[in-house]
C-alpha cells in the first residue's frame, strides 16, 4: 500500500489524514491508529459530506472506526484528483448534522444463549455475574457494519472485562450472538465459528433486508443491552419472526 501523510501519534482531532491505496480502484482515508470516538466523528463527517456531494467517478464509501474507503473508477476520476477533492471537503460544514440515536437491544445472558460465559470468567478470574454485571453497564457506540452483512461492532466496553479474542476459533454460535473479544463487544447477525466469547444473545435482527432500512442502527449511534431471562427472550425472538422491531429507539 502506498501512503501520504505523516504518522499519527497527536491527538485523534487535530492529526492530518493519510491518503492510502486499496488496490487501483479505491483510497482510504485515515484518521488514526485506534478506536477514539474523535476519530470516528472524522470518518462519519467527511462520509457524510462526501455523501452530500459525492465526486464524479466515486462508486461507493465504507466507513469504518477510523478510516473510510473510498471505491471509484479511474477511467472517471484520477487518484490525485480524488485526493484534491475529498481534501477540499476535509473541512467543509456537514449540513444537518445527525444527532445520534441511544438503542435498548434485549440480551438474554442465561442458558443456552450465554455460551462462553463460564469459559470467560474462568479466564479472567471473574464471576458469570461480574462479566453480565459490567456489560450490561456500559453504554457502546456503533462504530461500523463489517465482515459479514449486519455484524456490528461496538466500543465501549469496560477494561475489567476485555479480554483477548481466542487463539482459535470456536464452533459456530447462534444468530444474533453478542460478542466480546479484543477490547470491543459485536453483535452477529448470523451463525458462524468465530474467535469472540459469546456472552448472550438478542433476539432482535439488526440486519433484515427485507426492511425498507435493512440496517436497524447507524454507525454513530449509542446502543445498551437489556438483560432479559429465557422465557423473555422466546417472546421477543417470536415477535421478531413476526417482522416486529422490538429493540427501543431513543431519539434525541
Amino acid at each position: 500500500m502506498s501512503q501520504d501523510g505523516p504518522d499519527q501519534e497527536d491527538d485523534p482531532g487535530e492529526v492530518q489524514p493519510r491518503f492510502l491505496d486499496a488496490g487501483e480502484a479505491a483510497l482510504v482515508v485515515e484518521f488514526g491508529r485506534v478506536v477514539d470516538p474523535a476519530i470516528n466523528d472524522r470518518v462519519l463527517a467527511l462520509d457524510a459530506v462526501l455523501s452530500a456531494d459525492l465526486p464524479a467517478g466515486v462508486r461507493e464509501l465504507v466507513p469504518t472506526y477510523r478510516s473510510l474507503m473510498i471505491h471509484y473508477d479511474p477511467l472517471r476520476i484520477a487518484r490525485q484528483a480524488l485526493v484534491e477533492a475529498v481534501t477540499a471537503r476535509l473541512s467543509a460544514p456537514v449540513a444537518g448534522t445527525r444527532i445520534a440515536n441511544l438503542w435498548t437491544i434485549p440480551c438474554c445472558y442465561e442458558p443456552p444463549h450465554g455460551e462462553d460465559l463460564a469459559e470467560m470468567a474462568g479466564a479472567m478470574s471473574l464471576s458469570p455475574g461480574q462479566i453480565v454485571t459490567s456489560h450490561v453497564a456500559a453504554t457502546y457506540r456503533v462504530y461500523m457494519y463489517g465482515f459479514a452483512p449486519g455484524f456490528t461492532y461496538l466500543g465501549g466496553l469496560g477494561e475489567d472485562i476485555a479480554v483477548s479474542r481466542r487463539s482459535k476459533p470456536r464452533p459456530p454460535h447462534a444468530a444474533g450472538a453478542v460478542l466480546v473479544g479484543g477490547g470491543l463487544s459485536a453483535i452477529a447477525t448470523f451463525a458462524m465459528p468465530t474467535g469472540w466469547y459469546v456472552v448472550g444473545r438478542t433476539p432482535e435482527r439488526l440486519y433484515a433486508p427485507e426492511r425498507p432500512e435493512a440496517f436497524l442502527m447507524e454507525p454513530g449511534d449509542d446502543l445498551r443491552f437489556e438483560p432479559v431471562d429465557a422465557a423473555t427472550f422466546a417472546a421477543l425472538e417470536a415477535r421478531v419472526q413476526a417482522g416486529e422491531v422490538v429493540a427501543r429507539r431513543i431519539t434525541p
